[in-house]
Parts: C-alpha cells; sequence; structure tokens
C-alpha cells in the first residue's frame, strides 16, 4: 500500500495515525503541499482532483480521506480490534454521526483559523465559530464518556484530534479552560503511544515558516479564493 500524504494536512495526519496505529505496513509518498507537488503532472496522473491524502493498494486508487479511513478498517477488520471501528449498528453510526458533522464543523472552523491572516474583527468570529465546535463537541459527542463512542478510542477520535491541533499550531490554545477536552486529548495520546502522537504532529508543530512559502509559490494563487470564501 502507498499512501500519499503531507503532514501538514489534518485528513493526512489521520489516515497515517491510523495506519501506525492499526500496523498496516504502507510507503509513505510525500506530497509537499506548500511547494505545489500536487500540480505535477506525475501526481495528477495519481489523483485528478489534485488532494491528499491518496491511497494506492495494488491497482486501486482512493482519494478523500473517511474513504480510505473505511476502506483500511474494513479491509482489516478480521485482525482489527472491534473499537476502532465498531460492528454493533448504533455504535458504528455513532462514529459516521461524528464523521458526517466534523467536515464542515470542526475542520472548516479550525482551518479557517489556521490558514487565514485576516482583519481582527473577521478572526475574532472564526475563533467565535471554532470554540461554538468546540462545544458542540464536548456537549453532544464526548458527553461524558472518555471517548467519542465510548470507553475506548475509535476511528472518530483520531479525526476530531487531528483538527483541534490544527489551530493549536498557530498559538492558539483550544484546550484553554476546557478540561473535558484536555482530558480526552490525554487519553487519546496514551492510546495512540506518545511516540506516535508526537511524530504524525512534528511537522504541524514546526508550521511557522509554511505561510511564507506558499506565498512564495505561484502554483497556490489559484487556491486564494477558495480561501476568501471561507471568510464571505
Amino acid at each position: 500500500m502507498e499512501l500519499y500524504l503531507d503532514l501538514h494536512s489534518q485528513p493526512c495526519r489521520s489516515v497515517f495515525l491510523l495506519a501506525k496505529a492499526i500496523g498496516i505496513p504502507f510507503e509513505f509518498k510525500l506530497v509537499e503541499l506548500s511547494a505545489g507537488q500536487q500540480y505535477s503532472e506525475e501526481f495528477g496522473k495519481i489523483n485528478v482532483m489534485r488532494k491528499v491524502p491518496v491511497m494506492k493498494d495494488g491497482s486501486f486508487v482512493l482519494t478523500e480521506s473517511v474513504a480510505i479511513l473505511k476502506y483500511m478498517l474494513q479491509k482489516h477488520s478480521s485482525s482489527l480490534a472491534d473499537h476502532w471501528y465498531p460492528a454493533d449498528l448504533q455504535q458504528r453510526a455513532r462514529v459516521n454521526e461524528y464523521l458526517s458533522w466534523q467536515h464542515m464543523n470542526l475542520r472548516a472552523h479550525g482551518s479557517k483559523v489556521f490558514l487565514l491572516k485576516v482583519p481582527k474583527e473577521k478572526m475574532d468570529a472564526a475563533v467565535q465559530d471554532l470554540n461554538q465546535s468546540l462545544q458542540m463537541l464536548e456537549d453532544k459527542f464526548l458527553q461524558n464518556k472518555p471517548f467519542i463512542v465510548g470507553d475506548k478510542i475509535s476511528v472518530a477520535d483520531l479525526v476530531a484530534i487531528v483538527e483541534i491541533i490544527q489551530p493549536v499550531a498557530t498559538g492558539l490554545d483550544v484546550f484553554e479552560g476546557r478540561q473535558k477536552l484536555t482530558a480526552w486529548r490525554e487519553r487519546v495520546k496514551k492510546a495512540l503511544g506518545e511516540k506516535l502522537f508526537a511524530e504524525a504532529h512534528e511537522v504541524i508543530m514546526k508550521v511557522g515558516s509554511l505561510p511564507q512559502q506558499m506565498q512564495n509559490n505561484s502554483n497556490l494563487e489559484m487556491l486564494k479564493p477558495k480561501f476568501q470564501k471561507l471568510l464571505s
């Protein structure tokens, strides 16, 4: 299996973490987004959408992080601990519920804070949206449980933690004053292993040079309208 990844990307980190955590052998294929490598002719032959992550399993190519996560979980279900993607209908539905909710909520709001340097009033609004998503994560999804689906970690927790770390990397401490969220983060780190958690987030925690790299790359000019739309 080949995984085309850039660990600056939250979805890439979730795929990386799951593959490592459940012991799937893979070849790491780095696609540097800040250098515009996703626009290369070579990568375009792998994914015409020019996005990561991408999984190549033999001749089968799959895009979209949630699809890749589910593929890996279902392919290895016979040897996999059930808690990652429970067989129980209702517990699995809870995992899928979170995966469906997060994309336009925690992911969208965390990405907005991470990607954009904007006027203070708009950044304040972006942080407020992020805080509302974090509160929903606590109140609806975590409630008083150790993890999103119950007593053990699931793929939903992986997808959640990588999104939350994204704005943290910019210096915004989203865990401040959130004891429930902080305790959950520590349980996720322990369940994954401190070493693996640190490995996955090493690149993003050194993110200081990324905005300048992106500004210096003309291939990324086409992304500006997308970023501006986030603030409309």
